[in-house]
């Protein structure tokens, strides 16, 4: 919990008390479900959570801005983003349904009232979304085809409206193949750990005529 105060000192402390609860919920769960590798689940607040708010670090999502995450997994980036942004409408979705259970229970134990969930493909949604969050579920050009039809054209946010993919390594041949605008971000520029070092947000979106 202490990283997560480190780059964002500002909590209140009902964010404080909820962050504390992921450690003890996920642990639990992650012995029934196994959403976190066994060698990740001791660093859950530096590889999962923090990399996940690594999204506020980018933007500050203004009110009532809806968010889809896609591949949630055990609810990541999207659980931590929602207790950041409690304000802002969260839509988790997973094609697993085991792992959906998982982001039930975590979401009713912490009584996150902003977070919505549902097993699917982003390719069953037809809803419209101001952001659509990812962590690297898939090559990034195949992505922006899936869920593009679901990104909404009113923006209310700082930076345009599109998708925040969290992804780490060297992608550039699959930049090299995308056709929206796109901006990337590293995230060593914002966090001073390691694990952060090959670690980046590509923001892809629609540039303005």
């Amino acid at each position: 919990m202490e990283i997560v105060r480190k780059y964002f000192p500002q909590l209140t402390n009902r964010q404080k008390y909820l962050f504390i609860r992921l450690q003890p919920l996920y642990n639990e769960w992650n012995l029934k479900i196994n959403v976190i590798s066994r060698k990740d689940i001791s660093h859950l607040y530096e590889r999962h959570i923090l990399h996940s708010l690594a999204i506020a670090k980018i933007v500050r999502f203004k009110s009532n801005t809806h968010i889809l995450d896609v591949g949630t997994g055990g609810g990541f980036p999207g659980i931590p983003l929602a207790i950041m942004f409690p304000d802002t409408q969260f839509h988790l979705v997973d094609s697993t349904g085991k792992k959906i259970k998982v982001v039930q229970a975590i979401v009713e134990d912490l009584g996150l009232e902003n977070v919505t969930y549902e097993q699917a493909r982003a390719e069953q949604l037809t809803g419209k979304y101001d952001f659509i969050v990812s962590r690297a579920v898939t090559p990034l050009p195949d992505f922006y085809e899936l869920v593009s039809n679901l990104i909404s054209k009113t923006n209310k946010n700082n930076i345009p409206n599109g998708i925040l993919y969290l992804k780490g390594g060297d992608f550039s041949e699959e930049l090299e193949q995308l056709k929206p605008a796109f901006s990337i971000y590293l995230l060593n520029n914002y966090f001073d750990e390691k694990f952060f070092y090959t670690k980046k947000i590509v923001h892809i979106y629609q540039a303005s005529p």
